[in-house]
């Protein structure tokens, strides 16, 4: 799948993908953003809106109904319906209004910052890069807004995690940081997390290998695989209290968990294992349609009442590693934020 804007497609000067002249509707104004999707053989014959859901990874196929109707048209400029069947090496364009945004109004707290290195304290619910949906409302562009460049990302969290993500100033730094990432043998990093029951043991460790999950709609989705399939993955617990919602008795704990491996969803989906989701997680937790009902705006008062929580309950607490420049270790932490605290505060002990 492959994103251009319609200057680039006039800088093609016409052919696109196979000598395919991709045309823009007289109804899609300049400046719009398409998405181009190439159907490929074995999806021939599907219907439209769900070879759609199925491109796009944190779709319902609500959402992709209303992607198709707001403007979906093929490679010549003629409308396509959310039923209609798709073909082998077919285009899809997908266009859009491009991002206009606004940046929220939420503060990113710098909480280390030297000549090479930036870390901030990432709210919850901010991404952290330029997405399909998200541009001006990122960690990157309100960092730019402030300072007046760009930094480069050194790592990942996700939109609803919280904490501490890392930064660089210039190529070296960056050069240096993604190599302690990759081989994962000199950086440490710990979370919290906010589960539903409490674990019996106060440490414990957990070793199950991830993969995708092809049984799931959401192609962000994992599962615990096999043994010997799958990626390794490798989680070290503790937990730091435990305490009950004094109303109905249910119980929660406070887990620090210590990454050694990186894998997606790592902590969610082993904890989920064990039988302790996150409090809050709509793709681990009770139903996860409400993974999708969420990205579309959808949520029910039922759905965020069992939830408890507006994200999932995971907070990225430390980060420590190697000084790309210097020969010191840098300890960056982040602050519990206030919705966990508060969430924490008015459980019984």
């Amino acid at each position: 799948m492959t994103r251009i804007s319609t200057r680039d497609i006039a800088a093609t000067d016409g052919p696109y993908g196979r000598g395919i002249t991709v045309v823009r509707p007289e109804s899609v104004s300049e400046g719009s953003v398409v998405t181009v999707m190439r159907v490929p053989p074995e999806a021939a014959g599907m219907r439209l809106d769900r070879f759609v859901q199925s491109q796009l990874k944190r779709t319902s196929r609500t959402r992709a109904q209303q992607i198709i109707a707001r403007g979906c048209y093929s490679d010549q400029a003629k409308p396509l319906k959310g039923n209609d069947r798709v073909k082998s090496e077919q285009l899809i364009l997908l266009w859009r209004e491009p991002w206009d945004e606004q940046a929220p109004d939420v503060e990113v707290p710098v909480i280390y910052e030297d000549a090479d290195l930036i870390a901030v304290n990432k709210p919850a619910g901010i991404p952290v890069h330029p997405t399909a949906r998200y541009h001006k409302s990122t960690v990157v562009w309100m960092l730019h807004a402030v300072h007046g460049e760009l930094f480069r990302l050194s790592h990942r969290i996700d939109r609803e995690t919280s904490g501490a993500l890392l930064l660089t100033k210039n190529i070296e730094s960056d050069r240096q940081i993604k190599v302690q990432f990759e081989e994962r043998n000199t950086v440490e990093k710990r979370y919290l997390a906010i589960t539903w029951g409490w674990p019996e043991d106060d440490r414990f460790r957990v070793e199950l290998p991830l993969e995708l999950d092809p049984t799931s709609r959401y192609k962000v989705k994992m599962r615990v695989a096999a043994p010997g399939v799958g990626l390794t993955a490798r989680t070290a617990f503790e937990v730091l209290g435990r305490r009950a919602d004094p109303a109905t008795g249910r119980r929660y704990a406070m887990v620090r968990c210590s990454l050694e491996t990186g894998r997606q969803h790592q902590i969610r989906l082993h904890l989920t294992a064990l039988g302790f989701p996150l409090v809050g997680d709509k793709l681990y937790g009770p139903d996860e349609d409400m993974f999708a009902r969420n990205a579309d705006g959808v949520l029910t008062d039922e759905d965020r009442v069992i939830l408890e929580l507006d994200r999932h309950a995971l907070h990225a607490s430390e980060l420590v590693l190697d000084h790309p420049m210097e020969p010191k270790r840098v300890h960056i932490e982040a602050p519990l934020p206030q919705d966990l605290t508060d969430f924490w505060a008015r459980l019984q002990a």
